[in-house]
This record gives structure tokens, C-alpha cells and sequence, in this order.
């Protein structure tokens, strides 16, 4: 039950990420350090950082299955995989990417049991 109860809680902060993303796409400069130069990357950050992030929650929480948990829980491994690698190659250790890497890290690990 408690596991389940975290399932959610990710679910929900994967939905608010991309509603912050979607609705405050200059928001999301601060944290992340991508700098937006017109149009086309505002409406990069609604789609890839928006758009995407409530669909994958949406969708997990609708069919509410292992399966889609797992899915989701890949999605987030296979980003902290790619950010660990970018941290040491990029040479980009700030404590934003730290904490979106252990976020990633630790909701793909619970969203795959």
C-alpha cells in the first residue's frame, strides 16, 4: 500500500513538473540553466518538458498497471543514466543537475517494484 502511495506521489509531481514546464516554460530556465532565445525553444520547454512529463503521468495513473509504473520508472532511469554520463563528460556537477539526477535516480528505482 505504501509503495502504491508512492507511485502516486511521483505520478504527481511527474504531472506538476510538466504543467509548471507547460503553463511557466521561462520558469524552468532558473533550475534547469537552459536559456530560451525565441519562440521555438519556449515551445521546446512546453512540449519535451511540458507536454511530455503530463502525458507520462497521465498515462500511468490511468492504467494504473505495473506495467505502466515500470514504463515511467524506465523513463526516469534512462534519464539519470544519460545526466550521470553528461555530469562527468559536460563537466556540469551544479547542484541542480545533482538533485534532478537523484530525483530521477530514486523515482525510476520505486517505479520499477
Amino acid at each position: 500500500m505504501f509503495l502504491q502511495l508512492l507511485k502516486y506521489a511521483i505520478n504527481i509531481a511527474t504531472v506538476i513538473t510538466g504543467v509548471v514546464s507547460l503553463f511557466w516554460p521561462l520558469k524552468v530556465q532558473e533550475f534547469t540553466g537552459l536559456t530560451v532565445n525565441g519562440g521555438r525553444g519556449v515551445t521546446e520547454i512546453r512540449t519535451i518538458l511540458g507536454a511530455l512529463f503530463i502525458g507520462l503521468g497521465v498515462a500511468a495513473q490511468i492504467y494504473n498497471q505495473k506495467q505502466t509504473y515500470a514504463m515511467l520508472g524506465i523513463v526516469y532511469l534512462v534519464m539519470a543514466l544519460v545526466r550521470g554520463v553528461s555530469i562527468i563528460v559536460d563537466k556540469s556537477a551544479v547542484s541542480s543537475n545533482i538533485i534532478s539526477f537523484s530525483t530521477e535516480l530514486i523515482f525510476g528505482l520505486i517505479l520499477m517494484l
